[in-house]
């Protein structure tokens, strides 16, 4: 490990680099750098608290943790948090890494998404989330010091116009599977960018069943 951003180690291992080649071929360069920001934002929250995790599990869940968007997915029926979820798992496990650790990176994509999780054994569940969070919409920027903020993003900058451009990429990985972001914050991302999307409504789905009432 001898490169450091911000304090935190870039893990060099051959299980955190090969996970970042993996997931290169596939991604854009604005995703790639979106996900090394989280990795370095999801490692500052854990030390601030004090937790104890695997800074290379955590590295190839961040990196993993939006590979369900790549283009090889479009036509898949699932949220694109469990085909990312299932291909660090899958990645993990190729490379020797134990059932229980390739789990636990597994549950930190799949839910990294969701909001008002805590209590699980693996930390890594609650810093994948609370370093995406913090780059997309600063959830807990507060918890990250200015001189850290400022070499993260020295090191991997956000492009010009971000906010809007993350929002398409979403889109695009999602618009060919609208059904699937039903339940959680990807509605309101088709909801934005595509004029056709419908968003089903849970109260609607209740209240239309064929239960006799």
């Amino acid at each position: 490990m001898n490169v450091h951003i911000a304090g935190v180690p870039i893990p060099d291992s051959d299980i955190a680099q090969g996970a970042l080649r993996f997931i290169q071929k596939d991604m854009p360069q604005m995703l790639v750098r979106h996900a090394l920001r989280a990795f370095l934002f999801s490692s500052l929250i854990g030390r601030n608290r004090s937790l104890d995790f695997s800074l290379e599990l955590l590295f190839v869940g961040a990196v993993f943790h939006h590979y369900g968007l790549a283009p090889r997915y479009n036509q898949s029926g699932r949220r694109f948090e469990l085909d990312g979820a299932d291909a660090a798992a899958d990645f993990l496990s190729s490379n020797g890494v134990t059932k229980q650790e390739a789990r636990s990176v597994r549950d930190a994509i799949a839910l990294h998404t969701t909001f008002g999780l805590d209590g699980f054994e693996s930390p890594l569940v609650d810093l994948l989330h609370a370093g995406v969070a913090t780059d997309l919409i600063a959830l807990y920027y507060d918890e990250i010091g200015e001189n850290d903020r400022r070499a993260v993003l020295q090191a991997y900058p956000r492009e010009r116009a971000f906010k809007f451009r993350i929002i398409e990429a979403l889109a695009d990985g999602m618009k060919q599977r609208p059904r699937t972001t039903f339940g959680n914050v990807n509605a309101d991302v088709l909801d934005r960018c595509d004029p056709d999307f419908y968003r089903l409504n849970f109260c609607g789905l209740i209240l239309g069943s064929q239960w006799d009432d």
